[in-house]
């Protein structure tokens, strides 16, 4: 099967070499040792691709001033890159953004960093250089309770995949959990009665058990009983959410699925599988869950205060989401089931606003991934 539905996970497709590709110095040849340095050092693929995209940018950029070797380029020269890319417009006349020149920046941080660890230059010119400052901004959508709802229910439910569909759609609502983590799952990930679901090689390739509400399990049961079956092919890896054609889903595919149902919904608000993301952490928050708690379950590898896993077990964070998460199965109470569990004091308003900042940054973080990807794909 063609495309890249059928590459293998990890896999990298070779790109066109860039800069002098004869000199075993050059530029080029340490941007391949990089990549295999990372591959080596267990980096995910996506984070491999990515920095390989724009560290080629710079490359070329280099290339064009007739600088072709690492001990080549100083910090005025990248402070002169970081200048081009101030004044840089893309074809719409727009500047990139200060967070797209934060992202063309810190890569080359990241390969001079071990260029210099690597004793492959005398120093890092990157080291002090300054960065762009970020907006602080709020997630720009997150849907009430009232408004999760109407997009859960668009789904045509007479249909398998309406079923599958409400399924992801409720998984993604009551964990919280990031798209490529949804489309890792297994069917023997989910444990119905403890109502916990294992994410296995999350973002930094750590596994972690969150709480997944009552409804939610409902609705894998179902997909995973009447739906699954018919979509599975005789090579059934295991794989929980299954596309038509029996494979697990691509991430742009499952990103415009959610969109679609999004936009159908009427609600005025765009997005797509990030927006349940935002929405969990905000409803959990204002329904008074603890900043420290939601971290855990988002699977934050940088926890504000303390790293909560060492304190929190899988029965505490279980009943914190079953008291504070919006989704409850028909007849079920706010308290019910809810064993009382000493919390700690809320952080303060801004850890709050870091929170969900920093959850904006991997909707950013994604966009960017599924650009590069498109481009890649494009250029194949």
């Amino acid at each position: 099967m063609a495309g890249h539905h059928s590459r293998k996970k990890g896999t990298h497709t070779p790109r066109a070499p860039i800069g002098d590709v004869r000199d075993p110095d050059g530029l080029h040849q340490y941007l391949q040792r990089f990549n295999a340095w990372q591959a080596e050092r267990n980096y995910s693929a996506k984070t491999v691709a990515g920095r390989d995209d724009v560290l080629r940018y710079f490359i070329a950029w280099l290339d064009e001033r007739g600088v072709k070797r690492p001990h080549e380029v100083t910090k005025p020269i990248i402070e002169r890159y970081q200048s081009h890319l101030f004044v840089h417009r893309k074809k719409d006349g727009q500047p990139l953004s200060a967070r797209t020149q934060h992202g063309r920046i810190t890569p080359i941080r990241a390969w001079f960093k071990w260029l210099a660890k690597q004793n492959f230059i005398l120093y890092n010119p990157a080291s002090d250089l300054d960065l762009p400052r970020l907006d602080r901004r709020l997630p720009r959508h997150v849907l009430t309770i009232k408004e999760a709802e109407t997009v859960l229910a668009v789904p045509d439910l007479d249909t398998p995949t309406g079923i599958r569909d409400r399924a992801m759609m409720e998984v993604f609502y009551s964990t919280g959990m990031r798209r490529m983590e949804l489309m890792n799952l297994q069917v023997f990930d989910i444990d119905a009665e403890r109502g916990t679901v294992m994410i296995r090689q999350g973002k930094g390739k750590k596994d972690r058990m969150v709480p997944i509400g009552d409804r939610a399990v409902a609705w894998i049961e179902k997909y995973r009983d009447d739906v699954r079956p018919e979509l599975s092919t005789g090579a059934d890896d295991g794989t929980l959410f299954l596309t038509q054609l029996g494979e697990a889903f691509a991430p742009n595919r499952l990103t415009q699925l959610v969109r679609e149902y999004v936009q159908a919904a009427g609600i005025g608000k765009s997005g797509s599988c990030h927006l349940f993301r935002h929405t969990m952490a905000t409803l959990m928050l204002e329904n008074g869950a603890d900043i420290r708690y939601i971290q855990a379950i988002l699977g934050h590898a940088e926890l504000s205060t303390t790293q909560v896993y060492t304190q929190v077990s899988i029965r505490q964070l279980k009943a914190i989401h079953t008291a504070t998460h919006p989704a409850r199965m028909p007849g079920a109470g706010a308290t019910q089931s809810v064993v009382h569990v000493p919390s700690p004091q809320h952080g303060p308003l801004n850890a709050a606003a870091a929170l969900l900042m920093a959850l904006d940054a991997e909707a950013d973080e994604d966009e960017a991934g599924d650009v590069a990807a498109d481009a890649g794909q494009r250029r194949r």
